[in-house]
């Protein structure tokens, strides 16, 4: 009994004055840990599967996402709804894995300045968006959002549409190849405020 405390004791000992090995032995945990926990998603129907009423995004509201990721929108407004009665009361249903099959990379998060965006598909009028993005001020003065008054005038890369597609294919968004080809046809001419208030109007319309 002895001898067995005096070598787990010098096992432990070895171990915390050894930094190398130190490190090596916590990596080792943590990524068994995290194949543990991260490995059984891919096989649930829950989180690779779409929800009713989910579908890709159109080549306008895919061109208008684009603008909402340059923009650092994300960087105030998540687009998850947290499972809490403070969250749902205000916000709506909470947010589920199967909202966001389609999103790459999704927009997930709990820091805001602003609400939460997640259920604001069909909440406003596209003129009160209009509005709220080239001046937010015009429609609630205390609010410090930046104006993006530039979107009114710059036109959606056409161009740039079908070789999106086909990527987002390949990560396994079912574009056909109409869809592919058609794209750049779909959103040519259009101002990037349009595609935004696109994006915005399709926001978490499947749990409304």
């Amino acid at each position: 009994m002895s001898d067995n405390k005096q070598s787990q004791g010098f096992s432990h000992e070895k171990i915390e004055t050894n930094s190398l090995l130190m490190v090596v032995l916590i990596v080792l945990v943590i990524a068994i840990g995290g194949l543990i926990e991260i490995v059984p998603l891919f096989f649930q129907k829950s989180t690779t599967q779409p929800l009713e009423g989910v579908k890709p995004y159109t080549a306008l509201q895919l061109a208008g996402r684009d603008i909402y990721v340059r923009e650092g929108c994300y960087n105030c407004h998540s687009q998850m709804i947290r499972p809490f009665r403070s969250e749902t009361l205000r916000y709506g249903h909470y947010s589920v894995a199967g909202e966001f099959v389609y999103d790459h990379p999704f927009q997930w998060g709990s820091k805001r300045t602003g609400p939460d965006l997640q259920r604001v598909g069909g909440k406003y009028s596209d003129e009160w968006h209009r509005v709220h993005l080239v001046n937010p001020r015009d429609l609630v003065p205390e609010s410090n959002m930046p104006a993006y008054p530039w979107l009114e005038k710059d036109l959606v890369d056409a161009n740039a549409l079908p070789a999106h597609l086909k990527a987002l294919r390949v990560t396994g968004v079912p574009y056909t190849d109409e869809e592919i080809a058609q794209s750049a046809d779909a959103v040519r001419g259009k101002t990037e405020l349009e595609a935004l208030i696109a994006y915005l109007q399709n926001m978490g319309r499947a749990l409304k």
